[in-house]
């Protein structure tokens, strides 16, 4: 069975055809500039936990601010958080609205035809959440009309369950507390997607007994985005970087606030 990302792969290509046709290229702000002014501005996703949120008292927290806060701190400049929705992230970095962009932003060819990558920040790991009232070792066991899936409303993996899971049920929900709440709750049986988006949630449902199958179905190799030519930026981020991994303060936040470790961890790289 052939196994398709075509929405997906839409998806990644849609931002970058509005980063290059609709927004105006704007000349690359040089690391000087940015040491000059004192300022990092961090793009981040403002709706989406773990790695993003407002807390009760109005301010951002999550892995994302983690991990912005310690980057800046390490060049020594203040962190000014950007609110970038999804589709913002790369014409946001072509506009020179933001320095850098963190939100999961995940590296693929088409995105980086305009801008620059760093080495990987984390990854994000779809596969298999359910629990162990399914006796499933392999996701092709669940193309089957006794299983129900869930999902969150216009995820791509949806269109992807269809196309390869064909036979499954499916159940759709607004968020991802919701579909584990569903499996939770025995409406759903398991969850298809990118599950370090997920696992946060299940500390909700400790009665459970969680299962991740070892199957990795794909994997997505997240970096932190930068301007198009900013080498300078990009080559001072991944030597912090590399400090953040190898001291272990990444996977530490990572605990922190998805509640369990990275389902793929990214080991550290002195040399890029």
């Amino acid at each position: 069975m052939s196994v398709k990302f075509s929405r997906r792969a839409l998806g990644a290509l849609s931002s970058v055809t509005a980063a290059g046709f609709f927004v105006s290229a704007a000349n690359a702000k040089s690391l000087d500039d940015i040491v000059k002014a004192g300022v990092l501005r961090i793009g981040i996703n403002p709706n989406s936990p773990p790695f993003s949120q407002r807390s009760a008292s109005g301010d951002f927290e999550g892995f994302d601010i983690a991990i912005g806060t310690k980057i800046a701190e390490e060049l020594k400049l203040k962190p000014e958080w950007v609110p970038t929705e999804t589709a913002q992230r790369v014409p946001f970095l072509v506009a020179d609205t933001i320095d850098i962009s963190l939100g999961g932003l995940t590296r693929n060819s088409e995105r980086a035809k305009v801008i620059e990558y760093t080495v990987p920040l984390h990854t994000e790991v779809m596969g298999v959440l359910t629990t162990d009232k399914n006796p499933v070792s392999k996701w092709q066991e669940l193309n089957d009309e006794k299983y129900t899936l869930v999902d969150v409303r216009s995820a791509w993996t949806i269109d992807w369950a269809k196309e390869n899971l064909p036979k499954a049920k499916m159940e759709i929900v607004d968020s991802s507390a919701d579909a584990v709440r569903a499996i939770a709750q025995g409406r759903a049986n398991a969850l298809v997607e990118m599950l370090d988006f997920f696992t946060a949630f299940t500390k909700n449902h400790s009665d459970v007994k969680w299962v991740v199958l070892d199957e990795k179905i794909d994997v997505g190799w997240d970096c932190i985005g930068v301007q198009k030519g900013n080498y300078a930026l990009r080559d001072v981020l991944n030597i912090t970087l590399y400090k953040l991994q190898s001291s272990g303060f990444v996977d530490e936040q990572w605990r922190k606030f998805f509640n369990s470790d990275p389902l793929m961890k990214v080991p550290a790289q002195p040399y890029f």
